[in-house]
């Protein structure tokens, strides 16, 4: 089985390794952006009086890889920027595959009890906990219940997890997918 296609990068920019791209997880918000193309736009929908009127929305393109992300929930420019460095996190976990060590080890901040996996959503490991089940599920040719065992857990704790993701839930189906197995179901 290939690993997942990444998405297109441009010209201009070099093409990295996916594990070049799994070192960026490590990298702190200014380092991350330091790699972006930052722009900042109005979004427009409902909102009257209290729609935000200055350019506060903020788009990330990740010159490295070509990824995309936004934020435009906030008026704030700056919640919007770190809601966008928090997707791009998320972008890289779900495109970056790696290969799945015989022994794997989870972050120091993640705590595996009676074989449950239970990760804050505000828990700065997560998106390494993200590309690890992903890793995990892909050494695994998209079988949940084998990748649950390789790491450690039970498979419902494992299906929970990706199900608690929408776009993790996504890229888990379409691992399974591409190795002919059915989707998940919640």
């Amino acid at each position: 089985m290939t690993p997942p296609p990444s998405k297109p990068t441009p010209p201009d920019a070099p093409r990295l390794s996916d594990e070049q791209l799994r070192e960026r997880l490590n990298y702190d918000d200014a380092r991350l952006l330091a790699e972006c193309e930052v722009h900042l736009h109005r979004v427009s929908g409902p909102g009257g009086q209290h729609r935000n009127k200055v350019s506060s929305a903020v788009r990330l393109r990740h010159r490295p890889s070509g990824l995309v992300v936004s934020g435009t929930e906030r008026r704030s420019q700056h919640e919007n920027k770190a809601k966008a460095v928090g997707r791009l996190r998320e972008a890289l976990a779900l495109h970056a595959r790696a290969p799945l060590p015989e022994q794997v080890a989870w972050p120091e901040n993640i705590q595996i009890q009676d074989r449950r996996l239970r990760v804050n959503e505000k828990n700065p490991a997560r998106h390494h906990v993200i590309a690890l089940v992903l890793d995990a599920l892909f050494a695994c040719g998209g079988n949940h219940r084998e990748a649950a065992q390789r790491l450690g857990v039970t498979a419902s704790s494992l299906a929970r997890f990706l199900a608690a993701y929408p776009k993790v839930w996504a890229e888990a189906n379409r691992i399974r997918k591409e190795a002919g197995l059915p989707a998940l179901r919640k």
